[in-house]
């Protein structure tokens, strides 16, 4: 397998990775998540202006047509900066919901605003007793007139407190149904908050939720095998962004043994603190050819090939996160622990990364199982 990127993806990572460093210094990232919004609504432009929101979409519908390697590209670059604008919520997962569900005529509607940067979107599926089961859905959609009535409750909705539109998963008479409701629709209420990464996140409440028939994406009943899908190709980026966090974390490590300096001389001489680093720097080249698989395959038609490319990945990711955080944490001694020390933030981002769309304990029973 080449694991080398194209002169194009090598641009496309140069100028994400400028505007990181020009743009994402640490300070600036505060700013940004103490902020209202919880990100950067002038980031966000930029991000449409140099063409990341229409990175997944086809050309004829304005888009760039890029694969699971593109976004691997921007997500890694994302990881390296700690990126809080909703890119995975909007631009990856439900963008791969309306590619694979929607008709021509819903894309038509919706995605030129993603490209624009005015829509933003959010993916209401996970509940609070599915722990990890994408088919667990409680939600129900009663048939009412040529509509549909919603009512359920979700959990951990990433990109909720600023979403234009909701994809809500809800069970009707048919089986596992995508609905599209748009933030303030009558019934929809959110209860927003602060993750332990700086994201923001919300519990979301439907009672009572009326729609018309054509807020159904795709055939109704069917959406599981569609919802699976890009919940693969979401945990593929989240992979990629995983490994950009790993670099940075060696990298801060690394440079930080140089400087410091204990008993006269830099602490990065000492031997036992050279293999921790090595430790470090073979558990992160190893998660990034990993997840270099993992974006080969996220466009993968063969759901079990899919399943265990992406399931491997993903056990990889968390064990390499865990460990070099909790080694970057103790090489930096007590100031690792501390608020105003990046590594700290960076092992926050991969504990969060390591709980979404599953975990090591159900990817390993789920890569066993494919």
């Amino acid at each position: 397998m080449d694991f080398g990127l194209s002169e194009q993806q090598q641009l496309l990572r140069d100028s994400i990775e400028r505007f990181v460093q020009d743009e994402y210094a640490f300070d600036a990232r505060r700013r940004i998540v103490a902020s209202e919004d919880g990100f950067s609504r002038a980031h966000w432009r930029t991000f449409a202006e140099l063409g990341l929101l229409a990175l997944p979409f086809a050309e004829d519908e304005g888009g760039i047509g890029g694969d699971g390697v593109d976004t691997m590209v921007v997500m890694e670059a994302f990881g390296k900066g700690l990126v809080v604008e909703p890119f995975l919520p909007t631009v990856v997962l439900c963008g791969s919901l309306l590619k694979l569900a929607a008709s021509a005529e819903e894309r038509a509607a919706l995605v030129p605003g993603i490209i624009a940067g005015d829509t933003l979107l959010a993916f209401a599926h996970g509940e609070r007793r599915a722990r990890h089961d994408l088919g667990h859905v409680e939600a129900k959609a009663a048939r009412s007139g040529g509509g549909f009535v919603i009512d359920g409750a979700k959990s951990v909705v990433l990109g909720a407190p600023s979403a234009t539109h909701f994809i809500v998963s809800a069970r009707t008479a048919a089986g596992i149904s995508l609905f599209l409701v748009p933030a303030g629709t009558a019934g929809l209420s959110l209860r927003p908050y602060l993750t332990i990464d700086g994201q923001r996140a919300a519990e979301v409440t439907l009672a009572g939720v009326a729609v018309g028939g054509d807020a159904l994406l795709g055939p109704d009943g069917g959406a599981l095998p569609v919802i699976e899908q890009a919940v693969d190709i979401a945990t593929a980026a989240l992979c990629a962004e995983a490994v950009g966090c790993m670099q940075a974390t060696f990298e801060r490590t690394r440079d930080y043994l140089n400087t410091r300096e204990q008993f006269g001389t830099k602490i990065g001489n000492f031997q036992a603190l050279q293999h921790a680093l090595v430790d470090m720097f073979v558990e992160l080249e190893q998660s990034r050819s990993m997840a270099i698989v993992a974006a080969v395959h996220a466009g993968e038609v063969d759901a079990t090939l899919r399943r265990r490319a992406i399931s491997a990945a993903k056990v990889q990711i968390g064990k390499s996160g865990r460990i070099i955080g909790q080694t970057a944490v103790q090489l930096h001694g007590g100031m690792g622990m501390t608020d105003e020390m990046q590594v700290g933030h960076y092992f926050k981002r991969l504990t969060a990364i390591e709980q979404t769309f599953g975990d090591g304990d159900h990817h390993l029973a789920r890569f066993q199982a494919a």
